[in-house]
């Protein structure tokens, strides 16, 4: 059972939105605190978002204003809501989570802002 699964990912032209969604399972999903993550060919993962558990979240700063985070506890799922898309926001895209058990990582979701 592999715990992160994204989904939502694809091709969108510039301006254009998606929502990206992580369902987990095989731990306690509503005691952690959840992350996004992203990483451009040729470049190092970078730090998108965190939902944490008591319902308040944190934006990357060059994301703030387009990028939002929220979870469902009761479905186990995080989400990445992303608007105004640009062609630097190409990446895939990565659900992370650091239980006691260790930190699991997603298979992450392709994201291509194009014309």
């Amino acid at each position: 059972q592999v715990p992160l699964v994204e989904s939502g990912g694809g091709r969108v032209q510039p301006g254009g939105s998606l929502r990206l969604s992580c369902a987990a399972s095989g731990f306690t999903f509503s005691i952690y605190s959840m992350n996004w993550y992203r990483q451009a060919p040729g470049k190092e993962r970078e730090w998108v978002a965190t939902s944490i558990t008591s319902g308040a979240s944190n934006i990357a700063d060059s994301l703030k204003g387009r990028f939002t985070i929220s979870r469902d506890n009761a479905k186990t799922t995080v989400y990445l809501q992303m608007n105004s898309l640009k062609p630097e926001d190409t990446a895939v895209y990565l659900c992370n989570a650091v239980t006691s058990r260790g930190a699991y990582w997603g298979q992450g979701t392709q994201v291509t802002v194009s014309s």
